[in-house]
């Protein structure tokens, strides 16, 4: 009886080892801080009052819409005092086409209640403070917080900010796209962006990917073909690309 003959196993291509994402990720930064050298917050404000507001309402909406809502909003109930003692009718009125107008008008009102009890009308500007705000988790405070280290009302760092990265549905498409983040989890997809991304750059760094999903790596039919990024993405189906990012390109063709 003939001897049976061992079938050769194809090795599968290495998986991308953590120094090598690393330094993936560090190339994706530098192109996209040579193509957005200026940032700034999408959302229109002048002060951090303002931005928490244009923020809470900015869920499930898209920035040009609350842009649209919050001069109207803002022209009758400048501050937190005024907001507070709003008719929720009004109020509702003004929000409605931002989406969810009930749940985010009570949001709104009663974190302005809350900071003419508990914080003297201003805007607390630490992560701890801001998240017993009602209408508040950790993705609004990054913002907060991200904006005092950017926009000229804030103008300092302090280590009990709590920093972070903010992760919107841009960030989070962008980054899980790029493989930067194995997760849906937006607390978790911060987590592995902070590890990733130095310290420095985490604030310029969530915008830049907001903007890059805004333009390119949009949710539908994104510019694949024209990316910049498209040798450093896992995502885009290119034979030039390293033997585990084609493997994963054509893991997710449909």
């Amino acid at each position: 009886m003939p001897a049976r003959v061992a079938s050769k196993k194809t090795a599968s291509p290495p998986a991308e080892l953590p120094a090598q994402r690393r330094r993936r990720a560090r190339r994706i930064i530098a192109h996209l801080q040579e193509r957005y050298p200026q940032v700034r917050l999408p959302l229109v404000h002048r002060d951090p009052f303002q931005l928490l507001v244009a923020t809470i309402l900015s869920a499930q909406c898209t920035d040009a819409m609350v842009n649209r809502v919050t001069p109207e909003l803002f022209r009758r109930y400048p501050t937190p005092q005024a907001l507070a003692a709003a008719r929720i009718r009004d109020v509702e009125k003004i929000v409605k086409p931002t989406g969810f107008f009930r749940q985010k008008t009570r949001a709104i009102t009663s974190m302005s209640r809350s900071l003419g009890e508990r914080f003297s009308g201003r805007v607390p500007l630490t992560m701890d403070e801001l998240l017993t705000l009602e209408g508040v988790g950790r993705k609004t405070a990054n913002v907060i917080l991200s904006a005092k280290r950017l926009e000229p009302w804030g103008g300092r760092q302090d280590p009990a900010d709590g920093l972070g990265i903010v992760v919107d549905t841009h960030v989070r498409r962008v980054s899980q796209r790029l493989g930067l983040a194995s997760t849906d989890d937006p607390e978790k997809i911060e987590q592995q962006l902070m590890e990733l991304v130095p310290r420095k750059e985490w604030d310029a760094f969530s915008l830049r990917l907001i903007y890059f999903g805004r333009e390119i790596c949009t949710a539908k039919r994104p510019m694949c073909l024209s990316c910049p990024l498209n040798r450093l993405c896992p995502s885009a189906p290119f034979g030039g690309n390293p033997p585990w990012m084609r493997r994963r390109a054509l893991a997710r063709r449909p």
